[in-house]
């Protein structure tokens, strides 16, 4: 039988927690009423986290994760040993004395940590909460994807690492699972979902069109959001290649980028979660999924900046396309859908989906980036999940394979 391996707070580095946990102060309204459908509480204006792909989700299992009134994320303690391994690692990483200049790197890469929270109610139920990566997105476009030739720590018992493995056997070879995504269509205003079953079933031969389902828009590939994609994994390549202070096993990355056309806006009539929660004092499903991707933050703070090197790059890219665009269209103020076919190669493509200007339509499908944001290309890459990261005093080859091997993929879709 394994052993447990030694606590993350042991490891020898500079940067150690401090001795207690942070509460995370929230001010809440009263109460704990039922939801619409009479099983689910919400938490002191809490609801069921709508976008989540993958993972425990509320309602379904013991744990899930939350959306919390002021915009956090509220991801509920796993049974030991995982979830005191995970809150060990975040605190290690988010000490406030910590001068590990490893560890602070990390910090760029992970969702922002601010402490454990407890609904009043039930003190005894322990919640990460957690910055939510989505909630500057007006239509989120998300896929978590489990990175690592292992999904099984190396104290996992013969029996949890044969379950692991028949899960997904070519996780040893290609490096990486899908374990879900949601995808929002231009055209039909409406999301596409794929889960944990669409990863497993994914070959060596089917994972790059897998993958490209994920960056089309319904009327293309978001080859912007492929790029912005494959810069911000280089950067945590380079993290991972760099340290040999931990090892991270069953651990993802969340991918979010902008699906929708129109660059997001706050409405001076729309009312956030929290307000409308307490007006009504309780939520509708539609509610639910309206606020969760449209979600007004009360008081955030911004983990980190966009890279203006890649804003740059794709500006000129954008530019380019635009000037040879305009050269060869401009003058034809309508076109036929059979020679727009026949020229692009868009089937999906109807007369009804230009809504009259066919000028402005088109212009957004060729760049595939909303209007007015053709500088920046609004990708995030963040990594999640930590309750296998073990001290190591090697490089994590397991990682940086599967990042390697999942770079090489989106390159390959890139350059088609």
């Amino acid at each position: 039988m394994a052993t447990e391996p030694p606590s993350l707070l042991r490891l020898e580095a500079p940067c150690t927690p401090e001795k207690r946990t942070p509460l995370a102060s929230d001010a809440a309204p009263e109460g704990t009423p039922q939801s619409a459908a009479g099983g689910l509480r919400f938490l002191n204006g809490c609801v069921p986290l709508s976008h989540q792909v993958a993972g425990h989700m509320y309602g379904k299992d013991k744990v899930g994760i939350l959306q919390h009134p002021d915009g956090t994320v509220l991801k509920q303690l796993q049974p030991p040993p995982r979830g005191p391994r995970e809150l060990e690692f975040y605190n290690m990483v988010y000490a406030a004395d910590c001068s590990d200049d490893v560890l602070l790197e990390l910090r760029k890469y992970l969702p922002r940590y601010y402490g454990i929270w407890s609904p009043p109610t039930a003190p005894n139920d322990l919640y990460l909460k957690l910055e939510d990566v989505t909630h500057k997105f007006n239509k989120p476009c998300i896929m978590d994807v489990k990175i690592g030739r292992k999904s099984y720590d190396p104290f996992a018992s013969s029996e949890k690492i044969q379950q692991q493995v028949s899960k997904y056997p070519l996780m040893e070879e290609i490096g990486f699972l899908v374990l879900g995504m949601r995808v929002y269509h231009v055209h039909s205003d409406n999301y596409e979902t794929q889960n944990q079953h669409f990863g497993r079933s994914l070959t060596k031969e089917t994972i790059k069109d897998g993958i490209s389902k994920f960056f089309d828009n319904g009327f293309g590939l978001r080859k912007d959001a492929i790029a912005a994609s494959i810069q911000k994994i280089e950067k945590i390549l380079q993290w991972f290649e760099s340290q040999k202070q931990l090892n991270f096993y069953a651990s993802s990355l969340l991918f979010v980028y902008e699906g929708s056309s129109q660059p997001t806006t706050t409405k001076p009539n729309d009312r956030t979660l929290s307000e409308k929660f307490l007006s009504k004092g309780q939520l509708s499903d539609t509610d639910v999924l309206e606020y969760n991707n449209n979600f007004h933050m009360l008081n955030s703070t911004m983990n980190g900046k966009i890279e203006s090197s890649v804003g740059k790059n794709l500006s000129k890219m954008y530019a380019r396309h635009r000037k040879m665009y305009s050269k060869k269209h401009h003058s034809q103020t309508s076109l036929k859908v059979e020679n727009m076919e026949q020229d692009i190669g868009w089937k999906s493509m109807s007369q009804e989906h230009l809504n009259g200007n066919v000028f402005s339509q088109l212009e957004k499908v060729f760049y595939h980036l909303p209007p007015g944001c053709q500088d920046i290309a609004d990708v995030e890459v963040r990594m999640i999940d930590f309750a296998h990261v073990f001290p190591s005093n090697i490089i994590d080859e397991g990682y940086v394979y599967g990042l390697k091997n999942l770079i090489t993929v989106l390159q390959s879709i890139l350059d088609n």
